[in-house]
């Protein structure tokens, strides 16, 4: 078992910037690929950003957030982070983080273990 825990949403104005962490704990974290995903209100959940298990791994992003969000994971503290900067309305979502074993994927469905969200508002 893989237990994922989300912090560092909250309320921003547009163009600001927020940091989400995800603390892992229960396996070993440097085995697993991270994922961040989100879901805005009526709409599916959807793949923002992933980084395998290597730390030099390429990272992915969907292309609504490229040149603005950076993934990175730190194995020493068992922690995935995205920081998010230049935010937009449209990034308003409940953001979660998951984890699978070895390769990212966009594909929510191929993830073990999920956290439990947390809430990132962009005012405009």
């Amino acid at each position: 078992q893989v237990q994922l825990v989300e912090s560092g949403g909250g309320l921003v104005q547009a163009g600001g910037s927020l940091r989400l962490s995800c603390q892992a704990s229960g396996r070993t974290f440097s085995n697993y690929a991270m994922g961040w995903f989100r879901q805005a209100p009526g709409k599916q959940r959807e793949a923002v950003s992933g980084i395998s298990w290597s730390v030099g791994s390429t990272a992915y992003y969907t292309d609504s957030v490229k040149g603005r969000f950076t993934i990175s994971r730190d194995n020493a503290k068992n922690t995935v982070y995205l920081q998010m900067n230049s935010l937009k309305p449209e990034d308003t979502a409940v953001y979660y983080c998951a984890a699978r074993l070895w390769a990212w994927t966009v594909d929510a469905g191929r993830y073990d273990y999920w956290g439990q969200g947390t809430q990132v508002t962009v005012s405009s």
